[in-house]
């Protein structure tokens, strides 16, 4: 009996201890890379509807023929004091209404950033690099340009 009581006796002193901590004891800065933030952003955009895919450049092109995978494709994340701005390329798919897409995405990256990732995100800029033709419509193209 005595022995549980010794055991009940250090828990309680070992929570007593963690409580008295201070409370206001500054133990650094939490940052959070511009990958973390380009990767929630970017699901965040490809889950909207009217969203064809994210917009790979030049760079990224290049980057994958030597084996190097950009998990920031499409996104360009820039952080200062005053908060979070991202811009986002984008390709829409055909028949997709730009501006309600472009504000869905506006809305729904701000929420994940905000929700995920606890920064104030200021600005989220949205660039629409072009439009998904359906296949059948790009078949009958090609198939006229060749006659």
């Amino acid at each position: 009996m005595s022995r549980k009581k010794n055991e009940i006796e250090n828990d309680v002193f070992e929570s007593d201890a963690y409580e008295k901590q201070p409370e206001n004891e500054d133990l650094g800065e939490v940052e959070i890379s511009d990958d973390v933030i380009a990767i929630c952003a970017v699901n965040a955009t490809l889950k909207t509807e009217g969203v064809a895919k994210m917009y790979t450049g030049i760079t990224d092109s290049i980057s994958q023929m030597f084996g190097k995978e950009s998990v920031s494709k499409g996104a360009k994340i820039s952080q200062s004091d005053e908060g979070t701005s991202i811009d986002l390329f984008i390709v829409v798919e055909y028949g997709a209404n730009i501006p309600d897409v472009a504000f869905s995405i506006q809305q729904n990256v701000k929420k994940e950033i905000e929700t995920m990732v606890d920064k104030e995100v200021t600005a989220v800029n949205i660039h629409v690099q072009g439009v998904e033709l359906p296949e059948d419509t790009e078949n009958e193209e090609e198939e006229e340009e060749e006659e």
